[in-house]
């Protein structure tokens, strides 16, 4: 019988990725629910010093591949490996995060142990009658949301944005199962060579991390008007976001998009200039610390989970907020 909820950690060059601690984190929800255990998966080469992190992070075992040929991701030996984990834990439910990995390793793990995916999962919850996985994400185009069950294959499998769920506090305290696992790799598992890695420099924080968001929304009109929300960012030490209608209109670009067919993203501070607050965006912003929201529009659904709103025109609101905002600093 399948038990148990397994979660791909992934980690990048030695790093766990910030979506492995948050799946933890839900895993917990999700098995002290069940009356199950954690199992965070790991794969890479010379991993074994981040087995203890996991444990720290809410997992009660650890199972782990660590070979040469998983130094980087590819994915034929990273999929043959975790299919291995999978079929040597024999979980209830497995999840992975929607990250560029992830997103290429969870169809053919599903493909492999021949079971249901639902991708870029928001929502995971348990049905108190079936015990079923019911994992929500965002339909057509966002417009609607879709609950989606798996109740005929094991494991449940689902990926999850970054940013969506809550990573647990570190317990170095806590203590749990290491195993490593044979997952028969060889030299001949790969089916490409990597003739170089390229990294590129990112000049900006990845909005999910951001503790600070100044977002523009239609009501910053074009392009050119965006350099007033990085004048007020740059103050408050943040970054530059949107919502959904100044991305298609290309005024930025996507990675800044918040929102269910974005990122979601919880910072201490919020600030939302002309945005009207559809309900996709909301859904990627309603768990800010303090949200502050800046339109012209008294009657805007952004105020009715703003804590602090303000009617009236950003592009006179800003310029003085970001003037009165350099005389505190300085």
């Amino acid at each position: 019988m399948s038990e148990n909820i397994l979660v791909f950690c992934e980690q990048r060059d030695g790093v766990l990725q910030k979506v492995s601690l948050e799946l933890i984190g839900k895993g917990r929800q999700l098995a002290d629910v069940l009356g199950q255990k954690v199992i965070a998966a790991i794969i890479g080469h010379n991993i074994t010093s981040l087995t203890e992190d996991l444990i720290a992070y809410g997992a009660d075992e650890v199972v782990y591949v660590d070979h040469p040929t998983l130094a980087d991701y590819m994915t034929a030996p990273y999929t043959k490996a975790l299919t291995a984990i999978v079929k040597d834990t024999n979980p209830d439910i497995a999840l992975l995060g929607a990250t560029s990995i992830g997103r290429d390793l969870a169809p053919r793990l599903a493909a492999r142990i021949e079971t249901g995916l639902t991708a870029d999962c928001t929502k995971l919850e348990i049905d108190e009658e079936t015990k079923d996985l019911l994992m929500t994400r965002p339909a057509f185009g966002g417009n609607i949301m879709a609950t989606i069950i798996c109740p005929d294959h094991r494991p449940q499998c689902a990926t999850v944005r970054t940013g969506v769920m809550i990573a647990l506090e570190k317990d170095a305290a806590r203590a749990g199962i290491v195993r490593e696992i044979d997952a028969g790799l060889t030299e001949e598992d790969k089916n490409i060579t990597i003739l170089e890695t390229v990294k590129s420099s990112k000049k900006t924080k990845d909005i999910t991390e951001a503790n600070v968001l100044v977002s523009g929304g239609r009501g910053i009109g074009k392009t050119e008007n965006v350099a007033m929300l990085q004048e007020v960012a740059d103050v408050l030490g943040g970054e530059v976001s949107g919502s959904r209608a100044v991305i298609d209109a290309g005024i930025m670009k996507k990675y800044k998009q918040v929102g269910q067919t974005g990122k979601t993203v919880r910072p201490d501070l919020y600030l939302a200039c002309g945005i009207s607050g559809a309900i996709q965006h909301l859904a990627g912003m309603e768990e800010s610390e303090l949200i502050i929201a800046i339109n012209k529009d008294a009657d805007a659904p952004i105020f009715e989970v703003a804590d602090l709103g303000i009617i009236g025109d950003l592009h006179r609101i800003l310029p003085k907020l970001t003037t009165e905002l350099e005389k505190i600093k300085e």
